[in-house]
């Protein structure tokens, strides 16, 4: 039997067995931060600027039984005015799959500088949390904690 020449036909079957084969390969091989991926992620955040400690709280457990759910939350001490306020909030990580947690843009009508939410951890590591005021000034605040169960295990 001879086939007729003219556009490929892909099965379903096959579609499917391909793509199988590609989550493999992915799963076998998570991406992970470094602290230098974690560096590099907060060097493109504040294009070069300087970082200042200071004016950030990073609330977070020193110590988390439980990493699917891990409760955070940043204050900037900014009186949030048409003249002086925080533009974004940044959370970085070093040993997740990815350094960059969450970016929170806010504007004076925010009316406090405060975030929260969760995020999941997949290990111990350092977090940071960095602002950008509206005069263009970055300030920071950073966490060491432990995780004893690890969120993104595989099993």
């Amino acid at each position: 039997m001879s086939r007729k020449p003219g556009p490929v036909e892909t099965s379903r079957r096959e579609i499917l067995a391909a793509g199988a084969g590609a989550l493999a390969l992915i799963i076998a091989r998570p991406a992970r931060a470094t602290p230098e991926s974690m560096a590099a992620a907060i060097k493109a955040f504040v294009g070069g600027a300087d970082v200042r400690e200071g004016r950030v709280i990073l609330e977070i457990p020193p110590l988390v039984e439980n990493g699917n759910s891990v409760p955070l939350t940043v204050k900037v001490d900014s009186p949030m005015t048409a003249q002086d306020y925080v533009k974004r909030i940044a959370i970085f990580n070093e040993r997740n799959p990815q350094p960059n947690v969450a970016l929170f843009y806010l504007n004076p009508r925010a009316g406090h500088a405060l975030v929260s939410t969760r995020i999941r951890l997949g290990d111990s590591q350092n977090i940071v949390a960095i602002a950008q005021l509206s005069d263009g000034t970055f300030w920071s605040d950073k966490a060491e904690l432990i995780v004893t169960l690890p969120a993104c295990v595989e099993s």
